[in-house]
């Protein structure tokens, strides 16, 4: 990586949409099936006494899932973006720390789970997982090359969990949807709130403001540490609750910013009233995506997410957007507000836990930290 001779940052992304100029784009290769553990409760979608598969994937599994992860890194640069790829990585081994065991980790094929570029910092997660607890390796030498090439670029590593049996509510999973649903509006799900805990993909950039969803992945110690990270360098971070979500995780399927003044929203999960205030009162359109093409019963075999990986899109600029090639009934939707739609195929990584933005992460869109809601401004003068 050569040394920034431009005006611009090496690293430079504050919002989800500004024109994308360089991406890491996800790795299938080496991939393992996700464990059985506090965190996760992986299952296979049919019969529920067939047992979850262990292990690696297979090779035939892994190389259609990087078929398409290479179509979309294609589509990408014939755009004029850089793409950067994770180094291999042997997800097979074993982990054993202080506080855990785990019998293999999981996968390279969603950066966006644990990194995240706010500005002109690199930001590393610190996962919810034990399978996940390394997965900021396959990205660490990309991470020296942007530090090491611009004096400009900050790199934030958040600080790692136990992961022990103390930090998961393990009857959680035990509880009937009624007393889930209850302990829900109280956001007490899988993780406890004695350590900082948050997956990258519960936030979501909009220029000067960064909102974090309370989840199954991310708890309020970390939402915490996030505010007192992040607030001091002028960002502001909104905690965000979608109710009627029985397993929160990660936010890019439930509340996705399109541009300034556009979310498309998820019509099974609307956002808790008092903070959707913070968007209307500033003027932006909330607008429900529609039914995804595949139901939940057609999602494949070991996928662990739901149909709403259809709302998984991925920004190019304020006006292209790419889409899962056979999510046509959302495609026409982003085509009405004036999109520029592309499409790849991308069903075949759907089970390694995501679609198309959370295959990726942005290290360099065009544009400055702008504040897109002037009413919060206004409040914190007065």
């Amino acid at each position: 990586m050569t040394k920034s001779s431009g005006t611009m940052p090496v690293v430079n992304a504050w919002n989800e949409w500004d024109t994308l100029q360089e991406v890491v784009v996800g790795s299938a290769t080496g991939a393992c099936f996700e464990p059985t553990e506090p965190g996760n409760r992986p299952a296979v979608r049919g019969p529920a006494d067939v047992p979850f598969p262990t292990g690696p994937k297979s090779d035939e599994a892994v190389a259609r899932a990087n078929e398409q992860l290479d179509g979309l890194a294609a589509l990408l640069a014939a755009h004029g973006v850089t793409v950067r790829r994770p180094a291999p990585y042997d997800f097979s081994q074993s982990l054993r720390t202080p506080g855990f065991e785990v019998e293999n980790q999981y996968c390279a094929v969603c950066p966006r789970d644990v990194m995240i570029t706010l500005g002109n910092e690199i930001l590393e997660a610190t996962m919810s997982r034990r399978a996940r607890y390394f997965e900021y390796e396959p990205y660490r030498k990309l991470v020296y090359g942007y530090w090491e090439s611009d004096q400009r670029v900050a790199w934030t590593v958040a600080p790692k969990p136990t992961m022990a049996d103390s930090m998961y509510r393990q009857e959680f999973w035990e509880w009937p949807v009624e007393e889930r649903h209850a302990r829900m509006h109280e956001s007490e799900f899988c993780v406890t709130q004695d350590e900082v805990v948050f997956d990258a993909a519960d936030m979501s950039r909009l220029g000067r403001d960064i909102l974090v969803q309370e989840s199954m992945t991310t708890n309020r110690a970390g939402i915490r540490w996030l505010r007192r990270t992040l607030e001091p360098k002028g960002f502001r971070v909104h905690p965000v609750h979608f109710p009627l979500d029985y397993f929160p995780s990660h936010i890019d399927c439930t509340f996705v910013p399109l541009r300034p003044g556009l979310v498309l929203t998820n019509p099974d999960r609307p956002i808790r009233e008092a903070e959707r205030r913070m968007f209307t009162d500033d003027g932006w359109q909330l607008v429900d995506a529609p039914e995804p093409v595949l139901t939940n019963d057609d999602m494949p075999l070991y996928c662990q997410s739901s149909k709403w990986l259809s709302m998984n899109v991925l920004s190019i600029s304020p006006e292209k957007v790419v889409c899962e090639e056979q999510e046509k009934p959302l495609q026409d939707l982003l085509d009405s507000f004036g999109f520029e739609v592309f499409t790849v195929p991308f069903r075949d990584v759907f089970e390694y836990g995501g679609s198309l933005h959370c295959a990726t992460w942005d290290i360099r869109r065009d544009g400055t930290r702008e504040d897109y809601f002037p009413s919060l401004s206004s409040r914190s003068a007065v």
